[in-house]
């Protein structure tokens, strides 16, 4: 009860103070944008995953500390104040354009990447990459593309997160062990299956193969496969690839061996699962 009590009140410090209130499970933009702050001050190490918890807390008190501040771990007005631009200003306060810097870009950055458009570390910087992300969020949202964040973007951006609209099997017959969503200070947009290298990898479900051979953006050896409504699965870093672009394929088919080929560190299987474009997490389509 007194834990709950404490985030109730963390959180109502920071709507106070101007920072808008994300309430879906995946984590709170506000919550994120603090972190991304803190990381930036030298005092938490921890993921950017938007959830205020005893590590961020820990955070708060020692920078309040460093600053001569209250230490209660309730990041409220003086707090974030005396953050600067990386305390301010809410999302929502401005139209975001590239230069620009603070607490309402890192709040963006980490409801673009739940929301299917990544667009690289979580760092209250608007650059190029995260100027391209809002722009394919806005084509996948109907809106006019232009890589500016106005008060459409972000009231697209406060939609409810998307599931997968189909089910799905396993592309490997072991459990994965990296999950989709924030790492660090950056997002994984699939999952991992740390398979040996030449495991069979399976379709995920039945479909026709729109694409198969080597991405240099980093995937390596990559098979796409559709599935209808929009709907697309990845395999990425394969050792070798079965199938051809223009295929049809089973559920549970063949379509490549695991491998480490591309930015891979060792062998496993790197599942994605698209849907027009955006990213979703496999688990809201696996069995």
């Amino acid at each position: 009860m007194i834990r709950k009590l404490v985030l109730s009140t963390v959180l109502a410090a920071l709507v106070a103070a101007g920072a808008v209130a994300d309430s879906h499970a995946a984590g709170r933009s506000n919550v994120a944008a603090l972190q991304v702050a803190l990381r930036a001050h030298g005092v938490y190490g921890g993921t950017v995953d938007g959830v205020f918890g005893p590590g961020t807390r820990s955070a708060v008190r020692s920078y309040q500390r460093r600053r001569g501040l209250l230490a209660d771990g309730i990041p409220g007005r003086r707090t974030l104040r005396s953050l600067g631009r990386r305390g301010r200003p809410r999302l929502g306060r401005r139209a975001i354009r590239v230069g620009a810097r603070g607490f309402d870009v890192a709040a963006l950055q980490f409801r673009l990447a739940w929301r299917g458009f990544p667009s690289g570390p979580f760092d209250g910087g608007y650059g190029g990459r995260t100027a391209a992300a809002v722009a394919r969020f806005q084509r996948w949202a109907g809106l006019g593309a232009d890589g500016v964040a106005g008060r459409a973007t972000i009231r697209a951006l406060q939609g409810r997160i998307r599931r997968s609209p189909l089910r799905l099997g396993r592309p490997v017959a072991i459990a994965s062990s990296d999950r989709f969503g924030p790492r660090g200070n950056r997002f994984h947009s699939g999952l991992d299956y740390p398979a040996g290298h030449g495991a069979t990898v399976r379709a995920a479900r039945s479909g026709r193969v729109i694409s198969a051979g080597y991405d240099a953006g980093g995937y390596g050896n990559l098979v796409v496969v559709a599935h209808g409504y929009g709907l697309t699965t990845w395999y990425a870093h394969l050792a070798r690839i079965t199938v051809r672009p223009g295929e049809g394929v089973a559920f549970r088919e063949r379509l490549g061996t695991v491998g480490a080929t591309g930015f891979a560190t060792g062998p496993h299987l790197h599942l994605e699962l698209r849907l027009r474009g955006a990213v979703l997490d496999p688990r809201t389509g696996l069995g």
